[in-house]
């Protein structure tokens, strides 16, 4: 199976510090079943037929410890090359998928807030000639809440920006400090409050289960985040992956890492916090009051197409997977080259297709639609999943199937990753 690594915002399946929740191995000993979860979100207008369009920008300031995305520091950046290449790809991509419409864009990073607001507006332009946009359209950038970026935000407003994805990261100096972010508290919650004059809709990301931290910090930190009123919080617990700082650090012995146990009561903690503040959990680690989810997320977590432009955008458009050349000076000098930055394009068989939507669409409250996805596979439903897997797991009160819903309860969401394994053929 071609990797998913679909680039969306922190809260995206990409992992914005990606929601990566682990399985802590083996089924709980028979936890009380909760109520199933709530019917589908319902999709905007023609959500069907709607394509998402992600776009990404790598370049950074600096680099994370604890990130493991295709982001890079440079002394320089000729901003006009990389728009005209970016205006590019986006047209390679249109001219085949003629007549569709967008229903959302998503600036990805990266540090997209360092675009030019004029370079914003190119790309957007752009789009709305090639596509068409929804009457709703969704159109959202990842920032970094630096006061340098925030003098941006109303210029990228009046572009055409109408939802921001704030990193926060963390409400505590020290804890700023561990991961290597360059802003302060104080600096993070001027440009919050400038986001929130700005844009029609705010998003914050935060990191926990820290080393050390405690659940009355935690508790602390959440319920002042929650006191902001912003509509949808990315909340993800720190992993440690492959690649980055910290694992470097870690495989030395330098980094402690909190408890797994900890990390999980951590987990059902939150979820538990947001549910009883009105913004509930819609997916493993995204929380939104009611009709304010990310629809660009949505998007990917119901296996809908979506375009990739940019180093390393990944997309699924019309059954095949299709990747761009990861490293920027690659993926620039394949633009010129050949008026794209493809490196590859993969059909997907069906067996494959359905996994992909099963993985993701498990992720979400919702749960996913069996039928639905058998008529867009052409598989049969005992094809794709294991009904006696399903039959075990919904006696332990961890997933619910109710005719052809399949839905994993909120006692199941801490184990995702070995329920998955279990019933996904």
């Amino acid at each position: 199976m071609i990797p998913l690594s679909p680039p969306g915002e922190r809260e995206g399946p990409a992992g914005e510090a990606g929601g990566r929740v682990r399985a802590r191995g083996g089924l709980p000993d028979m936890p009380s079943p909760s109520q199933p979860a709530a019917g589908p979100l319902p999709l905007p207008r023609g959500g069907e037929g709607l394509l998402a369009l992600y776009v990404h920008w790598p370049f950074c300031v600096s680099k994370c410890p604890y990130c493991d995305f295709n982001s890079h520091v440079r002394a320089a950046i000729d901003e006009a090359a990389w728009r005209d290449a970016l205006l590019a790809d986006l047209s390679h991509e249109a001219a085949l998928t003629p007549g569709r419409q967008l229903g959302s864009i998503f600036f990805g990073g990266g540090t997209p807030s360092l675009m030019a607001p004029a370079t914003v507006a190119a790309v957007l332009d752009a789009a709305e000639r090639h596509w068409g946009f929804a009457p709703d359209i969704e159109i959202t950038l990842e920032a970094n809440p630096s006061s340098v970026e925030a003098a941006k935000f109303d210029a990228l407003a009046g572009v055409g920006i109408n939802r921001v994805s704030l990193g926060l990261q963390a409400l505590d100096d020290a804890a700023l400090r561990f991961l290597g972010r360059a802003h302060t508290v104080t600096e993070s919650l001027a440009a919050l409050d400038t986001a929130q004059a700005a844009f029609a809709r705010v998003s914050i990301d935060l990191i926990y289960a820290r080393p050390d931290q405690t659940e009355a910090a935690w508790r602390a930190e959440l319920d002042r985040a929650l006191g902001f009123g912003t509509e949808h919080l990315s909340l993800y617990q720190l992993t440690i992956e492959p690649g980055t700082h910290f694992a470097a650090l870690a495989a030395k012995g330098q980094l402690p890492t909190l408890d797994s146990d900890e990390a999980a009561h951590l987990f059902e903690l939150t979820r538990s916090i947001t549910a009883a503040a009105g913004i509930p959990a819609y997916e493993i680690s995204n929380h939104a009051r009611p009709g304010a989810e990310s629809r660009h997320n949505l998007a990917y977590w119901r296996y809908r197409d979506y375009l990739g432009v940019g180093p390393g955008a990944h997309g699924r458009r019309g059954g095949l997977a299709t990747v761009r050349r990861k490293k920027p000076e690659n993926w620039l000098a394949a633009v010129a080259r050949n008026g794209h930055g493809l490196e590859s394009e993969t059909p997907l068989a069906p067996a494959e297709r359905a996994t992909e939507a099963l993985l993701m669409g498990l992720r979400l409250g919702e749960g996913l639609d069996l039928a639905h996805l058998s008529r867009r596979t052409g598989l049969a439903i005992d094809a794709m999943i294991d009904a006696r897997a399903i039959e075990r797991l919904a006696a332990h009160g961890l997933i619910a199937r109710d005719g052809d819903q399949l839905t994993v309860r909120e006692p199941g969401m801490l184990l995702l990753d070995g329920i998955l394994a279990d019933i996904v053929r």
